[in-house]
């Protein structure tokens, strides 16, 4: 397992709106998102989501990271992504990403890193008995806007038996 558990923005703001950001608590304990992510997805600003992300870092379980390291440079990158990675390779344990855009997954996984993102999560609250269907939360995500792409519902669903 996972020693550290790092956040991009999207999987928490997908998360938010399907009331499933308790799951990444149960999951994995301990869940830090860099400064940057933070910012992004705590802006001050009344977001949708942003009531239930404050709660989770209020609740002591979501957690801001220290700031990144500077390298390895990772052009083409968002800095919350840039971020994860940067903190995940200057970590000496295994870590995990939970990141959707294929960009960084892509750039993640080529520098050995694990990486996980909203349908996994999904898949694993399935597997680990906290949700009664994953369809259904697909069903709830994909309605609220949010875009996971028709293949890896699929796939998550098969492998969870639904």
């Amino acid at each position: 397992m996972a020693r550290l558990v790092l956040t991009d923005a999207s999987p928490l703001i997908g998360l938010a709106r399907i009331d499933g950001l308790a799951w990444l608590q149960s999951l994995f304990g301990t869940v830090w998102m860099p400064p940057e992510v933070r910012y992004e997805v705590l802006p001050g600003r009344g977001m949708p989501d942003e009531s239930a992300i404050a709660a989770a870092e209020t609740a002591g379980w979501l957690r801001q990271s220290e700031p990144a390291p500077a390298e390895p440079a990772l052009p083409n990158l968002d800095e919350g992504e840039t971020a994860c990675i940067r903190i995940a390779l200057a970590n000496r344990g295994p870590s995990l990403l939970l990141m959707d855009e294929r960009a960084g997954r892509v750039i993640a996984a080529e520098h050995g890193l694990r990486v996980a993102g909203t349908a996994a999560v999904i898949g694993m609250a399935k597997t680990r008995g906290l949700i009664g269907s994953a369809r259904e939360a697909f069903a709830r995500l994909h309605g609220s806007d949010f875009r996971i792409s028709a293949q890896v519902i699929e796939t998550v669903l098969r492998r969870v038996g639904e």
